[in-house]
């Protein structure tokens, strides 16, 4: 567990977000509000310039970046090279080769399975779980142990957006989470 504080992102990484961040009524399904990234991952200069900021509140903190599938990928490989480090992979059950450990966490209606490849993880490693979105806070759970199991310390939890009403905070009590942007 990390006991630093949490990294103040700058207000102009927030204003960045917000401003590349589109709300979709109804989508999925009727009442939900989804909130689609894809916007500032398609505009060059904004996503560079998340990187940057996001790089900018880990360098020298980190070893390595370990990316939630499968919209963490996206902001884990390219933080990863802006830091210099190694990018892992925590994966949904059944997509990476073995050896690998697991973790199952609830759902809704139901269970899931992360896993990730012990050898990916050096003893005390200290290791920065990024992904898009924190909601119910179960795939953040189940990456802590994961990385944990494999000899790791989780420094912080990064997420690009915090949908407070879900309570996905209350999961990872005990651990430093950064949202760049809270609803």
């Amino acid at each position: 567990m990390m006991t630093a504080p949490a990294p103040s992102f700058s207000p102009e990484l927030t204003d960045l977000v917000r401003e590349h961040v589109r709300e979709i009524p109804d989508f999925p399904a009727p009442g939900v509000l989804f909130r689609d990234i894809t916007p500032l991952l398609a505009d060059g200069p904004a996503f560079e310039g998340l990187v940057r900021g996001l790089a900018d509140s880990y360098r020298g903190r980190v070893d390595a970046v370990a990316g939630l599938e499968s919209r963490g990928f996206i902001l884990a490989a390219p933080l990863a090279i802006e830091l210099g480090v190694g990018m892992i992979t925590v994966r949904k059950a059944g997509r990476l080769p073995g050896p690998v450990i697991g973790v199952d966490y609830a759902l809704e209606y139901g269970t899931a399975r992360m896993e990730l490849r012990p050898d990916t993880i050096e003893r005390g490693q200290r290791v920065l779980v990024i992904d898009d979105v924190l909601a119910t806070g179960g795939t953040g759970a189940a990456a802590i142990e994961l990385v944990e199991r494999s000899g790791g310390e989780v420094v912080a939890l990064a997420m690009l957006l915090e949908l407070a009403a879900l309570g996905g905070r209350s999961k990872l009590d005990g651990y430093q989470v950064d949202s760049v942007l809270v609803y």
